[in-house]
């Protein structure tokens, strides 16, 4: 049986799912359309559902205390993500801000629910996956928290060449354009913070740009800088 494993953009998080399994998540979805600039959800609203993202792309952020956004996850097409508490009802601890217009497929916890009683397997690949999410949260947190933002910043740009990168001649070409600020926001820091890092990786001609993308010409010194434990693609990704 074919696996659903990846996408355009090189996404992996629906490889847990046998075709066929994935297909009974599929009949139970109902389509919802979001509009750019809008919010699929708020932090602190009720988290009872699953969204795939048939079209488009979805961001999800956090707001601290002082009204700055952090990007935690940047979802494209085939993506499957949400927030489930199995046990009591839960809030969404996150904001899911819509970048394009984007088509979603919506999975109502109680439909979900069903359906993993009515099949066992389903309701094991579904635990997979869960782990899978679980571990690309846990590994996010490692490096921001135990490397530094140097070591932040190199974490988020193997995750970019791993979801978005293609080979170019010796490196790897960034496909995905980004601005500094959007990078600040990944890792927690200021954009002048992270234009002096990237300025430090250019000179070692670790990093270079090419047409307004970045190309990374040396990922091994990359991760040595923030002691890669050489996760899977499908964890290690943005």
């Amino acid at each position: 049986m074919k696996d659903i494993n990846s996408n355009v953009d090189g996404n992996f998080n629906t490889a847990c799912f046998s075709e066929e399994n994935f297909g009974k998540l599929m009949d139970i979805m109902y389509e919802q359309k979001a509009e750019a600039g809008s919010h699929l959800f708020w932090e602190g609203e009720t988290a009872d559902k699953l969204y795939f993202i048939k079209r488009g792309r979805i961001q999800i952020t956090k707001t601290n205390d002082d009204g700055k956004s952090f990007i935690l996850y940047m979802y494209g097409k085939n993506d499957l993500f949400g927030q489930l508490d199995p046990f009591h009802q839960s809030i969404h601890s996150f904001n899911g801000e819509v970048m394009e217009d984007s088509v979603i497929g919506v999975i109502q916890q109680k439909d979900l629910e069903v359906l993993l009683w009515q099949h066992g397997d389903l309701a094991v690949e579904f635990m997979k996956w869960m782990g899978l999410m679980h571990r690309m949260t846990q590994t996010k947190f490692r490096d921001l928290m135990m490397f530094g933002k140097p070591g932040a910043l190199c974490s988020t740009l193997i995750r970019l060449t791993n979801s978005y990168g293609k080979p170019n001649g010796s490196g790897i070409v960034i496909t995905k354009k980004l601005s500094n600020s959007e990078l600040a926001d990944m890792i927690g820091a200021t954009r002048e913070s992270v234009n002096r890092m990237l300025s430090d990786l250019k000179k070692l001609d670790i990093l270079t740009m090419e047409n307004g993308l970045m190309v990374i010409q040396d990922i091994e010194h990359l991760r040595s800088i923030c002691q890669c434990e050489n996760c899977p693609k499908n964890i290690c990704r943005i």
